[in-house]
């Protein structure tokens, strides 16, 4: 059994002992502290309208359950509890703010498999807590130090299942996703929604865009999901096969909370995890140089694809690059004013919709492009700078300093071009290499990128070599 505990939430596999796994009690236990936090940071012990706290949860077999226990805590703990039920986690995001809450919690694990579940803490404005809220959250946990409400003062609870429905209606009032253009183009889409609640929203969207086409593959939310539920290339074969066989022009895969969108090209051949935010960040960087009002910044992580950089350059804008983690990715937009941001691993962030990974609005916004540039998804791609990413670590003995290891390869090549602020990137004039350690065990994570995978693998076999150097 496992039970982790960190600063964006509380995720385990489901049973065991208490402290061991994701149980009843250390579920209470978390959802109480947030529950503290939120009350703290909202100020809100006299005004009852503003006591209220959003649960949304994808499709898996222990969600029910979490549902009911982490409802019954945040009652107890004297704030009504609005319930979406099955809803995305970008449905959920947005919900906060329309139900004027003073956070959410998702219940989801994400890409994680069927036997894990865990609790994504939202704020007042729908974004995930801080790294100081989170670690607060862990501190009142870990002392128990909250106060239950007494019997006049606990929450009530209440159900609103029409999110799914606004949150549809909030990506179709976009002023860039031109629905005209995509009911035009007459599109065939084959989805794989791994049996979560993309099953229920996808093809809900696709069908309000004018898609006529839609080929399901595990859109039953009945959490049992029939591959590894990370949107991978090896673990979307059989999508990939599809497409090839029956005609269609693109495939969407989602993960089973629906903040990531991979796509497939006509071919079967993989659009690239990596390319979903640059695609889409071209389209939206496009329409808004028209405007020379408009801020043309991007942001993604230091672990991220360059070609976004490129494509941002190409238009005038600025890109910067952020620390790992859609909080700090959200903190860096807001700081430049990016016009559009997200990670590389399919999760597109749009502000005009709201601050969160968003693959409902990942797939409206390519879709327009698509329709305006008439070309197939793979001539689409190869219209982008074209990069590999290797991605590799390298084990280490628990007494090894590791923060001394990422600082002598920072000396060492300090010539380059370096950004410490997670990790070490090093950025060479034909690719990068990024460096970062894991928080949970004796390892160093080696990201590299280059035109060629030969390159992006050399890059990294280099740092590999270096760093059993300083070891020995």
């Amino acid at each position: 059994m496992s039970l982790i505990k960190s600063i964006s939430g509380i995720r385990g596999t489901i049973g065991g002992r208490v402290g061991e796994g994701l149980n009843p009690v250390d579920i209470v236990r978390f959802t109480a502290a947030f529950a503290t936090v939120v009350r703290q940071n909202s100020q809100i012990e006299n005004r009852r309208e503003r006591q209220k706290i959003v649960v949304g949860r994808d499709a898996r077999i222990s969600g029910e359950m979490v549902n009911h226990l982490v409802s019954g805590a945040l009652m107890g703990m004297g704030f009504d509890v609005i319930n979406i039920g099955l809803a995305t986690t970008p449905t959920t995001e947005l919900a906060v703010t329309a139900e004027n809450a003073a956070g959410g919690v998702i219940l989801t694990a994400s890409h994680n498999p069927r036997q894990w579940n865990a609790l994504k803490l939202l704020n007042e404005r729908g974004e995930f807590f801080n790294a100081e809220e989170g670690e607060k959250v862990l501190q009142i946990a870990e002392k128990e130090d909250f106060t239950f409400a007494e019997v006049d003062n606990l929450g009530k609870y209440y159900e609103k299942f029409d999110y799914t429905r606004l949150h549809i209606e909030n990506v179709l009032s976009l002023k860039l996703v031109d629905v005209e253009a995509i009911r035009k183009a007459n599109f065939s889409v084959a989805v794989d929604c791994v049996n979560s609640v993309g099953g229920i929203a996808i093809p809900q969207l696709l069908e309000a865009l004018g898609v006529e086409r839609i080929e399901k593959l595990y859109c039953e939310p009945n959490g049992h999901f029939p591959h590894n539920p990370e949107p991978l290339p090896e673990h979307l074969t059989e999508i990939s096969d599809f497409i090839k066989n029956n005609k269609v022009d693109v495939g969407f895969v989602v993960d089973p909370d629906v903040d990531r969108l991979a796509i497939v090209c006509q071919n079967g051949e993989m659009f690239g995890e990596e390319y979903t935010l640059v695609s889409v960040a071209d389209y939206v960087l496009s329409q808004t140089a028209k405007d020379v009002e408009c801020s043309l910044n991007t942001v993604s992580n230091l672990s991220s694809t360059r070609a976004l950089r490129d494509i941002t350059e190409k238009y005038g804008g600025k890109y910067a690059a952020a620390a790992v983690g859609e909080v700090n990715v959200v903190s860096k937009m807001k700081e430049i004013n990016a016009v559009i941001g997200g990670e590389g691993n399919g999760g597109v962030i749009y502000p005009v919709s709201h601050y969160g990974r968003d693959a409902l609005v990942g797939i409206a916004l390519f879709l327009t492009h698509l329709a305006h540039q008439k070309k197939t998804v793979s001539e689409l791609k190869k219209m982008y700078p074209q990069y590999f990413i290797s991605k590799n670590k390298i084990q280490l003995t628990p007494e090894i300093d590791v923060d001394k290891i990422l600082f002598q390869i920072k000396e060492k090549y300090k010539s380059f071009e370096i950004n410490d602020i997670d990790g070490v990137k090093i950025d060479f004039p034909d690719g990068w290499v990024h460096l970062r350690k894991s928080n949970t065990e004796p390892i160093i994570r080696i990201y590299s990128e280059a035109k060629t995978i030969e390159q992006a693998e050399n890059f990294a076999q280099e740092i590999i070599d270096e760093i059993k150097k300083m070891i020995s």
